[in-house]
């Protein structure tokens, strides 16, 4: 059974879905875009005995903005998702994003990793090497000015074609590419500022759960081998890397729920090292 809700947090209404009885798991979207990326993952997968929980980040799909405006730090976001479990009751949930929801993932991880069963980050690393993170958002922040432009739809189309893996189908790739077009540019690009300047390097030692660090080989936005040292940098974290797979595994993997489910069950065979 799925369930809606809204819920004030910070003074603005948030949007999210809540499906299934069992383990909570929370799903955290990538940037610019909304909980509609799990719409198929999340109902299979809380058909195998989990409570899925998928919010809208702030100012995306049915959430209002903050009323400070688009955010542009990750960590931001991972303090929202903390109310969230915190308003929701949950007890020990696990924690899965992609991209920007990879990056807030881990800093969950190391925030609050002993209230949490586990973690996996997909397609995200601890953060860009210093100078290549302030020369993008440099990029970034210029482009606010221009983000009403009409070729921007067309940048996100093609931008999100170019990022999914090679095993996935025609059809498949532009329906993930179609749904992309759909972002609020401001929100995107505010996003995008928060993945340049996002570095949690050095709390990686911090996180007090296990974590699971995913890269796709054909994933041209991440670099699989920092994706490798965040994981070789965290006390208790394994990493996979997808062949023939992108920047979504959610999206274009057919039957992605059963591997998660697999995933997230190895992850709750770990013992905990409380004081690693």
């Amino acid at each position: 059974m799925m369930r809606a809700a809204y819920r004030q947090i910070d003074g603005s209404l948030s949007f999210h879905e809540d499906i299934g009885e069992g383990q909570p798991v929370l799903c955290i979207h990538t940037a610019g875009q909304g909980g509609v990326q799990w719409r198929h993952v999340g109902a299979a997968l809380a058909a195998r005995g989990y409570r899925v929980i998928v919010p809208d980040l702030p100012g995306h799909g049915r959430s209002e903005l903050p009323r400070s405006g688009a955010v542009q730090n990750l960590v931001d976001y991972a303090a929202w998702c903390g109310r969230l479990i915190d308003e929701l009751e949950l007890e020990r949930p696990y924690v899965v994003g992609c991209s920007i929801g990879g990056k807030i993932a881990i800093e969950l991880a190391c925030s609050r990793g002993a209230t949490l069963s586990g973690a996996i980050a997909m397609a995200a690393d601890a953060g860009m090497a210093k100078g290549a993170g302030e020369r993008m958002s440099r990029g970034l922040v210029r482009e606010l000015e221009d983000s009403a432009a009409a070729s921007r739809s067309d940048r996100t189309y093609f931008g999100t074609l170019a990022v999914v893996g090679r095993k996935v189908p025609e059809e498949r790739r532009r329906l993930i590419a179609d749904m992309h077009r759909r972002e609020d540019p401001i929100v995107s690009n505010s996003d995008l500022i928060g993945w340049a300047s996002f570095d949690a390097w050095s709390r990686l030692r911090s996180a007090r759960c296990p974590v699971h660090m995913v890269a796709g080989d054909d994933d041209l936005w991440i670099d699989a081998d920092a994706v490798k040292r965040t994981a070789a940098a965290m006390p208790q974290a394994r990493f996979t890397l997808l062949d023939g797979i992108g920047h979504y595994p959610m999206e274009e993997m057919e039957g992605f729920d059963e591997l998660l489910d697999r995933w997230l069950k190895e992850l709750s065979t770990i013992p905990r090292k409380e004081d690693a």
